[in-house]
């Protein structure tokens, strides 16, 4: 008889959550060596040659999402870049000594890490969220979307499998191989913290569950090409940052921005790059093979490639077609193409210049995306920092693909992650590229000052605010 199908999703919970909390207990005093030394096995397992390509191969039959090239960067590069990211960060003990404040911080790990994985990026996700995780000696118990589950049982064995040969437990990361919603709600109300990452309902749901959660929000990235930009290499990153693993990012490019001096020699190079330019009767064709009439994005249509959405929308495409672009002037629910699409389909607007491309993103983020990111293409500095002091956004990414980008990559500072705040715009606590640091509680010490600090003068504190307000 099988125990666990009598259990309650309570009690199934229960039992993952000892077991990972025993095992968090095992690393707890870990040396900084100790907890570098299983992060680089647990990398190493899932993103060395000849297994990234299988789990590549297994993640795109399995959920039938992207493609084996975008699936094998991420499991192969992004896993290795996010190690190289904070392989040398200090995350066990004394982490900061501030002489001015005299004040000393130490680090000490939250424990239990629920996790939740999505169905677009669940090759990658566990991995990164699990090393972040034991970066700061926390063990972390993951629930991957459904559709996922054989692909998220296949990298974690993986991952226990080198913490055991590492002489750490297993038990440090466990996936919940059976998925269902009763069981993820149920992580995420015992947890310690929740690293939520997937579909506005889910994040919704974690914020609710009485645990402190660190969610993402809504993601419709809005990218300007301005005057001054380099076209050839505006109209490159734009279809890599489009078409990567068939747009599965909610970091694709999902609106563009052309202004008018660079408009039509832009699209052209779009065009050139793959890009079909929709008529009206295509436009209504796809819209309605996208959305259904109540607005709910049609699955069928996510990170698949631009030939299998033609056909479901009964629309003739020339050969070489990698991605729709599709001219729209508005934005809200009636113009469901100003949002969110997960599929290789852009908007395309077209601004007098930078101030109006600044109103038209500020406009488009309003109904979709406000906090999470967008970018331009320029080469004024002027226009770059107008854009990024106007926007209600966290990333601003400045001539670069956003989709590879604002998640951080070789080519830029930002901090490797999936997971990425989108601040009070988009409903989140925090801006930050998520990492170890936002999972760790901090002890701060703080000893008496050599000088005690005075207070100024009442001249020197208001000067002349005291005789305006009387």
């Amino acid at each position: 008889m099988n125990r666990t199908a009598e259990m309650s999703p309570a009690e199934v919970i229960n039992g993952l959550v000892e077991r990972s909390r025993q095992a968090q207990a095992q690393i707890e005093n870990y040396s900084q060596e100790q907890v570098d030394e299983l992060i680089r096995g647990m990398v190493w397992a899932v993103s060395r040659p000849g297994v990234a390509e299988e789990i590549a191969q297994f993640t795109v039959d399995e959920t039938e999402l992207g493609n084996y090239a975008g699936k094998l960067l991420k499991i192969q590069r992004k896993t290795r870049a996010t190690l190289m990211d904070i392989i040398d960060d200090k995350s066990v003990g004394v982490l900061e000594e501030d002489h001015e404040r005299n004040i000393v911080k130490i680090a000490k790990p939250m424990g239990v890490i629920g996790a939740l994985a999505p169905s677009t990026n669940p090759e990658a996700t566990p991995v990164i969220k699990a090393i972040h995780a034991v970066k700061g000696r926390n063990s972390i118990i993951i629930a991957p979307h459904p559709r996922a589950k054989l692909t998220n049982k296949k990298i974690v064995d993986l991952m226990r499998a080198a913490l055991m040969e590492l002489g750490a437990p297993a038990d440090l990361v466990i996936g919940i191989e059976t998925p269902t919603l009763d069981l993820t709600n149920e992580l995420m109300r015992q947890c310690d913290r929740v690293l939520a990452t997937g579909g506005g309902a889910m994040v919704n749901a974690a914020y609710s569950s009485g645990t402190p959660a660190l969610g993402v929000g809504v993601g419709n990235a809005v990218v300007t090409v301005d005057e001054s930009a380099d076209l050839a290499d505006a109209a490159e990153k734009i279809h890599l940052s489009k078409t990567l693993d068939l747009a599965a990012s909610c970091s694709a490019d999902n609106a563009v921005l052309l202004v008018d001096d660079i408009y039509d020699e832009m699209l052209g190079k779009l065009e050139s790059k793959g890009g079909h330019v929709l008529d009206e009767s295509e436009k209504a064709l796809l819209q309605k093979t996208i959305w259904d009439e109540e607005g709910h994005l049609n699955t069928a249509i996510v990170a698949k490639p631009a030939e299998y959405i033609a056909e479901l929308a009964g629309i003739d495409i020339p050969d070489g077609t990698e991605f729709f672009i599709v001219p729209e002037e508005g934005w809200g629910p009636e113009f469901p193409f100003s949002g969110e699409k997960l599929c290789v389909t852009m908007a395309l607007y077209r601004a007098k210049d930078i101030d109006h491309a600044i109103e038209l993103t500020n406009s488009i983020q309003s109904y979709q995306g406000q906090g999470h990111s967008c970018g331009i293409y320029s080469n004024k500095d002027e226009n770059i920092l107008k854009l990024a002091h106007s926007t209600k956004t966290s990333r601003v990414m400045v001539n670069q693909p956003q989709a590879a980008s604002n998640s951080g990559n070789l080519w830029n500072g930002m901090r490797q992650t999936f997971s990425l705040g989108c601040g009070s715009w988009g409903g989140n606590g925090t801006n930050n590229n998520i990492s170890w640091r936002d999972l760790i509680n901090e002890t701060w010490v703080s000893k008496p000052l050599a000088k005690t600090k005075e207070l100024p003068s009442d001249d020197e504190l208001f000067g002349d605010v005291m005789q305006k307000l009387g």
